[in-house]
């Protein structure tokens, strides 16, 4: 019997190695179906905006794209809050398993510096799916305003320092740091006016309170349709293809000024590769159609796709750029 137990202990050993093995294979097999077929059931979209507003907008566009391409509902859920925090809360809630996404876009590399503690970390949490879209902000007058160009508004700036006014809404916005960055870069002594909402600013350019309004095309395009606005410069490298007539801020000698809002998709760190690589190819096909490009361009958001490293690259850069616009303008952390 001594002889025999060890070569039974080692049976045992080698049947429970065996049975491993194929439990660990059967489970791997089952994932990576399972991933093949992803999605097999509606995928939860989370937004940090409220419904209506341009960024709701077009990723409901997309969302209705998606969900044409992979048979499956992508489902738009609002969470809005400042700093996307209540949205990032919620998309953190549930397994990484690519049945719930977010979009973060660069209001959160905003909100990294400006917050004092953000309660999440937009790098570590989260994993890059795709960019969806791009817009600038537009430099707006009044279309009675004597300025045809922003060079000409510039130089009446300097003329007067300190006794022309510029609005955006809210301090630590996208469009108040555009603003803030705006007048660095420019060396011009202008005077920034927060307001609460962007038909404030409207209003209050119109009425001659502020000079200049500063803010993304949805938000002026009435404006300008109705011909009570003339629009001088747009913020980014290149023009927009919106308004593809309007010079950039670097034409009219505003050297190597550049901001250029975004939004991507993203999902929660530890979802499969295999789940973001049919996220990404999908988010490729969709935002290239016509039709889609079309429709969100009547909004001002210029549709493209990228790849996962390009959208973590841009994350960390705008983190680093918008880190120095608030240091320098003193902007308090909130």
């Amino acid at each position: 019997m001594k002889l025999d137990l060890p070569a039974t202990r080692g049976a045992r050993l080698i049947v429970a190695l065996v049975v491993t093995l194929a439990l660990a294979a059967g489970l791997a097999t089952t994932g990576a179906r399972a991933q093949a077929n992803y999605p097999d059931r509606p995928v939860r979209v989370i937004l940090p905006f409220g419904p209506g507003g341009v960024a709701d907008v077009t990723a409901r566009l997309v969302a209705e794209a998606l969900s044409r391409k992979l048979g499956q509902n992508f489902v738009i859920e609002n969470q809005p809050g400042a700093g996307g925090i209540a949205a990032a809360r919620a998309a953190l809630t549930g397994p990484a398993d690519g049945y719930t996404l977010t979009l973060l876009t660069n209001g959160t590399a905003i909100s990294v510096p400006l917050f004092s503690h953000l309660p999440f970390d937009p790098l570590k949490l989260f994993i890059p799916i795709s960019t969806i879209g791009s817009f600038q902000c537009f430099f707006m007058v009044d279309a009675s305003a004597p300025w045809r160009t922003l060079g000409d508004f510039l130089k009446a700036a300097r003329e007067k320092p300190g006794t022309v006014n510029v609005g955006t809404v809210t301090v630590g916005s996208t469009e108040n740091l555009t603003a803030e960055l705006f007048k660095s870069v420019a060396a011009v002594d202008v005077v920034l006016v927060p307001f609460r909402t962007s038909p404030d600013v409207v209003v209050a350019l119109l009425r001659n309170d502020i000079q200049m309004d500063i803010d993304f095309y949805a938000a002026l395009k009435p404006t300008l349709d109705g011909g009570k606005g003339r629009i001088l410069a747009a913020s980014g490298p290149q023009r927009a293809p919106e308004l593809p007539d309007v010079a950039t801020a670097q034409e009219a000698g505003v050297a190597n000024f550049d901001v250029t809002a975004w939004n991507g998709l993203y999902a929660p760190a530890g979802t499969p590769d295999a789940v973001i690589e049919k996220l990404n190819k999908a988010l490729h096909d969709v935002l290239a159609d016509p039709d889609l490009k079309q429709r969100a361009l009547a909004l001002g958001i210029d549709t493209k796709a990228s790849t996962p490293a390009e959208l973590d690259a841009r994350m960390r850069a705008d983190i680093a750029k918008w880190g120095r616009v608030i240091a320098q303008a003193g902007i308090p952390k909130q």
